[in-house]
C-alpha cells in the first residue's frame, strides 16, 4: 500500500512570520500537534507544539515571536507513491510519528502519521517503528536545538 492512500490530504501551512500564537491556534482548531512552513510552495520548515512549548516559551519568547525562531528546518520527508512499510522503517530510523508528504516534484501533498500508517494493515511493521521512534535522544531531540 501506497503513503497517498492513507494520508491527510487537507494540510494547514504556516509561514515563516507567523507567530507562535497565530500557529497555536491553528493547532487547537485542527486538532493538530504539527504545521508545515511554507515559502511560497516549498516547505522550509515545521513547527510542533513541542518547538513551541520547549524552544520558544521555554526560552522566553512570547506569543509573536515569529514562527522561524523555533521551527525546524531540516525537515524529513517521504514521497507521495512510497511503500508503508519503507516508510514506517524510515520514521523508526529517524524517530519522527509524523512526515510531510510530497509528490516527485517535491510539492506538499499531505502529512501522515504512525497512526495513519499503522490502521493499515501494517500493525506488525508499525509496533517495530513505535519502538524505534521512543528511543531516548535522537536527532530531533529537542535539547539539541
Amino acid at each position: 500500500m501506497k503513503v497517498q492512500e492513507c494520508m491527510t490530504k487537507d494540510v494547514r501551512i504556516a509561514t515563516a512570520e507567523a507567530t507562535l500564537r497565530d500557529v497555536a491556534q491553528a493547532m487547537a482548531v485542527l486538532d493538530a500537534g504539527l504545521i508545515p512552513v511554507a515559502d511560497n510552495d516549498r516547505l522550509v520548515g515545521m513547527v510542533t507544539d513541542r518547538d513551541i512549548a520547549v524552544r520558544g516559551v521555554a526560552l522566553g519568547m512570547g506569543p509573536d515571536s515569529p514562527v522561524r525562531d523555533v521551527m525546524t528546518t531540516d525537515v524529513k520527508y517521504c514521497f507521495e507513491d512510497e511503500e508503508i512499510s519503507d516508510v514506517l522503517r524510515n520514521m523508526s530510523d529517524i524517530q519522527v510519528r509524523r512526515l510531510p508528504v510530497l509528490n516527485r516534484d517535491k510539492r506538499l501533498v499531505g502529512i501522515v502519521s504512525l497512526g495513519d500508517l499503522a490502521g493499515n494493515d501494517e500493525a506488525a511493521h508499525a509496533g517495530k517503528a513505535l519502538e524505534g521512534i521512543s528511543q531516548p535522544g535522537g536527532q530531533h531531540s529537542q535539547t539539541k536545538h
